[in-house]
């Protein structure tokens, strides 16, 4: 199940950053950002309310549903938009794929959560093909002012990210369900950005682009309310190290729609770097140690000589 859910995450937030990208216009950032959450908040709610899924809470319980609405559905969005204004989509997916590595060390920090030798190392080879990836662009940009813009906001979008994911820990530590924690979180992150909206003097306009109401439907629903709680469900199945690596996997689907919208062309450094994202992911989820791995193939490969 976990696997399936694994799949589902990928492609749906895979074809969320071109939807990002896509927002960029009249409307403000922050406006259209409210947009997304408010609509996802009334969807969810809805639909916790006729299937009865939301859970009874505390005043103490909603302080940290505040704080993750706060990191996860405002602060993190607000600079994941702003980089996507200053650098390409993809690239901001690449810093987002650093994310496990912001888990590993939180989850330490405030939970003391182990982390195996396989993890590290697969973190290690996956950000390195995800550097492969993109390692085009980031020679082309040159490294100027504008992008370093860009990276500072998606590197702080990604730590507001993690935080949310600590925070959501604690929320399923506390026997509260993803689906609960999301909906009010959504919720809480609709109130923050309303102030901010308010204290900023932005209007309420909308856009009647279709490009620009077809992408907030699509990171409204499938991106918002299906993406955030399925993903909250892998953190409470298999933790948050090993569900944020899904956010190395996801640029490569980001890479694939960029092949077909902003015509990025494959090349050897982009093959080999898909290579070592897949076998990145493979030893982050091996729990064996990793000679027991090699040592199971130098014994296959013995055995073959042998028959021969």
């Amino acid at each position: 199940m976990s696997a399936l859910l694994y799949f589902v995450m990928i492609l749906t937030w895979g074809f969320s950053w071109i939807a990002i990208k896509w927002q960029h216009g009249p409307i403000p950032m922050e406006v259209s950002i409210f947009y997304r959450f408010a609509i996802a908040a009334a969807l969810m709610f809805i639909g916790g309310w006729y299937f009865k899924k939301l859970q009874k809470t505390t005043r103490r319980q909603h302080l940290f549903f505040a704080l993750q609405g706060i990191c996860l559905f405002c602060c993190n969005f607000i600079a994941f938009y702003s980089s996507t204004g200053y650098i390409a989509s993809g690239l901001t997916a690449v810093v987002m794929a650093a994310a496990p590595v912001f888990n590993a060390v939180h989850g330490k920090l405030f939970y003391k959560t182990p982390t195996s030798p396989n993890f590290w190392l697969g973190a290690a080879v996956g950000l390195t093909g995800v550097s492969l990836l993109f390692a085009g662009d980031l020679m082309q940009t040159d490294w100027s002012v504008q992008v370093l813009i860009g990276l500072a906001y998606a590197l702080a979008g990604t730590w507001c990210f993690s935080m949310g994911n600590m925070i959501s820990i604690r929320n399923s530590r506390s026997s509260i369900q993803p689906f609960t924690a999301t909906s009010y979180a959504m919720l809480y992150g609709c109130i923050a950005l309303f102030a901010l909206i308010t204290c900023k003097g932005l209007p309420f306009a909308v856009s009647s682009s279709p490009l620009y109401l077809g992408s907030l439907f699509y990171l409204a629903v499938p991106a918002s309310v299906i993406g955030f709680t399925v993903y909250l469900v892998l953190v409470d199945r298999i933790g948050a190290n090993s569900a944020a690596y899904l956010l190395v996997i996801t640029p490569i689907v980001a890479l694939l729609v960029s092949s077909v919208y902003e015509d990025y062309q494959w090349t050897v450094y982009s093959s080999a770097g898909l290579l070592s994202v897949l076998f990145g992911s493979f030893l982050t989820q091996y729990k064996k140690p990793l000679f027991s791995l090699f040592k199971r193939s130098k014994f296959v490969l013995e055995n073959q000589k042998a028959e021969r």
